[in-house]
C-alpha cells in the first residue's frame, strides 16, 4: 500500500534539502549554502510523530526556459506537487518575502494539490516577522520551523496531519509493529528467589547451575526455546540486590548485567521468595521495571512450601498495590520452579501483557475516546482561564506512548494526566503496563489564541 506523499517546493536556498534530511531522518540530500544544489526530486520515506509519508525534496522553483537545466529542474517540481497529497510550501523567515515567493504562491494556489505555508530558519523568534508576511500569500495560516535545529516540528506536524494520516495505513502499521516475534522474557529478582530453578524447570532440562549459594548465577543468559508452540526468548539473570550489598567487582558487573537485560527484555517476570515475602529490593526492582517501560509480571515462587499462603498473597498485592501506585493491577501469579505448578500460567500472562504493551489505538477511535473523557470530566481552568485540549495521537507503541495536544497544557495537573491514562487503561483496554502521556501546546504566539 503506498503512503501519502508530502512534496517540499520553495525558491533556491530556503531549506529544503536540510528539513527532507530531517523528516527522513538520515542525511541523504546534499546541503549547501550555494543555491541550485538540488536538482532532481529526491524522495525518502519521512516521520513526524506517528505520521509516516512519503517525502520528495525538489529543486529550486525558477523562472527560465523550458529547455535550460533550470527550466527542466522546474518542470519536475511541477510533477512532484501534482503528484503530492499535500505541498509544503517553504519560505525563508529570515529574508520575507521575495517576487519569487509571490510567483511560486501564485502557481500553487491554481493547482489542486493542497498547501501549507512554513518560514523556515526562524529560530526563537527570528522568523515571527517573516511568518506573518507570509499570510498574504494567501495559502492560510504559515507556521515558523527551523529545520536545521528541529524546533516547531510540532506545529508542522499539526498542519500535515489532516492530509497524510490515512487509518488503512496505520492500521498496517500496527501489524507490523505487533508482536509477533519470540517473547523477550527477562527474569528478575534478588539472589536466591529460584530464577536458575525455574528456568530449568521450563526447559526440562538442567541448563542452570544451581544451589543454594546466593550469586551463583553472573551473566545473563539468553535462551530459546518453544511454549505450546510459541517462540520465546529467556534471559535469566543475576539477582539484584541492594547497592550498598553491592561490594564484590564481579557483583557490580552482574548487577549491570541484570539492567542490561530489563532493557532488552518485552516482559521482565519479577521473581519473588515465597519464604521471605515482599521485601523493599523487590519493589525497587519492580520500579526500575516499569521506569524502563516494560510490562511487568510478578510470580511468588516457593509456593509449595509457603506457610499461611492466603495471607501470604493478599498482603504482597496490597504491598504491590501500594507501593507500585503509578501502575495498578500487576499480573501476580504464584508458581513452584521446584513441581513446575503455575508455570503455564505465568507464560500466558506474560504472552498477554506483551499484547497490550504491544497495542496501537487507531487515531480515530483513540479521539472519540479523548473527546467522551474530556466531556465526563472537564480539564480545570486555573486562574479562571480555560486549558483546551484539542486531540490526541499514539506515537509508539511497545510501551503505547501519547501526545495531547492543546492550549495552556503546562498548566494541566499530574492529576488530570493521571485521570487521562486510568481511563484509558479501562476504555480502550491497554491493562495495566506503562504508557506515556506527553502535553505539547503550539509555539506560534498566534495560533488559536483564546
Amino acid at each position: 500500500m503506498s503512503l501519502p506523499t508530502v512534496a517540499i517546493v520553495g525558491r533556491p536556498n530556503v531549506g529544503k534539502s536540510t528539513l527532507f534530511n530531517r523528516l527522513v531522518g538520515k542525511r541523504i540530500a546534499l546541503v549547501d549554502d550555494r543555491p541550485g544544489v538540488t536538482r532532481d526530486r529526491r524522495e525518502g520515506e519521512g516521520r513526524l510523530l506517528d505520521l509516516e509519508f512519503r517525502v520528495m525534496d525538489t529543486a529550486g522553483f525558477e523562472d527560465h526556459d523550458p529547455a535550460s537545466l533550470p527550466g527542466r529542474m522546474r518542470a519536475q517540481t511541477e510533477a512532484a506537487v501534482r503528484e503530492a497529497d499535500v505541498a509544503l510550501f517553504l519560505i525563508d523567515g529570515r529574508e520575507g518575502l521575495t517576487p519569487l515567493d509571490e510567483e511560486i504562491a501564485r502557481w500553487l494556489r491554481s493547482g489542486k494539490t493542497p498547501v501549507v505555508v512554513a518560514a523556515n530558519k526562524a529560530e526563537g523568534s527570528a522568523g515571527e516577522a517573516g511568518r506573518l508576511e507570509a499570510f498574504a500569500l494567501g495559502l492560510g495560516e504559515p507556521i515558523a520551523i527551523s529545520a536545521e535545529h528541529g524546533e516547531g516540528l510540532v506545529d508542522l506536524f499539526e498542519v500535515l496531519r489532516p492530509h497524510v494520516e490515512h487509518e488503512h495505513f496505520q492500521t498496517e502499521a500496527e501489524e507490523v509493529e505487533e508482536g509477533t516475534g519470540p517473547l523477550k522474557m527477562a527474569i528478575v529478582g534478588r539472589p536466591n528467589a529460584g530464577k536458575s530453578t525455574l528456568v530449568n524447570k521450563m526447559l526440562g532440562e538442567e541448563r542452570m547451575i544451581t544451589g543454594p549459594e546466593a550469586g551463583i548465577t553472573r551473566d545473563s543468559i539468553s535462551l530459546d526455546w518453544q511454549w505450546n508452540e510459541k517462540a520465546v526468548r529467556l534471559v535469566d539473570t543475576a539477582g539484584l540486590r541492594k547497592r550498598a550489598k553491592v561490594e564484590d567487582k564481579l557483583e557490580k558487573l552482574s548487577a549491570m548485567d541484570t539492567r542490561r537485560a530489563i532493557d532488552m527484555a518485552e516482559v521482565v517476570v519479577l521473581l519473588l521468595d515465597a519464604t521471605r515475602g515482599l521485601e523493599a529490593q523487590d519493589l525497587r526492582i519492580a520500579d526500575q521495571v516499569i521506569e524502563e517501560g516494560r510490562a511487568l509480571v510478578i510470580a511468588i515462587n516457593k509456593w509449595d512450601v509457603a506457610e499461611h499462603a492466603s495471607s501470604l498473597f493478599n498482603g504482597v498485592k496490597a504491598a504491590l498495590e501500594e507501593g507500585l501506585s503509578q501502575l495498578k493491577g500487576v499480573p501476580v501469579l504464584t508458581v513452584s520452579a521446584k513441581t513446575g505448578k503455575g508455570i503455564d500460567q505465568l507464560l500466558g500472562a506474560a504472552f498477554e501483557v506483551r499484547d497490550s504493551w504491544s497495542k496501537r489505538i487507531p487515531t480515530g477511535e483513540l479521539n472519540r475516546w479523548f473527546e467522551r473523557a474530556i466531556e465526563q470530566n472537564p480539564p480545570p481552568a486555573p486562574g479562571g482561564k480555560r486549558i483546551k485540549l484539542r486531540y490526541i495521537t499514539q506515537v509508539k507503541s511497545r510501551p503505547p506512548s501519547f501526545v495531547v495536544f492543546g492550549t495552556r497544557v503546562d498548566q494541566l495537573p499530574t492529576s488530570y494526566q493521571r485521570y487521562l491514562l486510568n481511563s484509558m487503561r479501562r476504555d480502550l483496554d491497554l491493562g495495566p503496563v506503562p504508557l506515556r502521556l506527553t502535553m505539547r501546546a503550539p509555539k506560534n504566539p498566534f495560533h488559536n489564541k483564546g
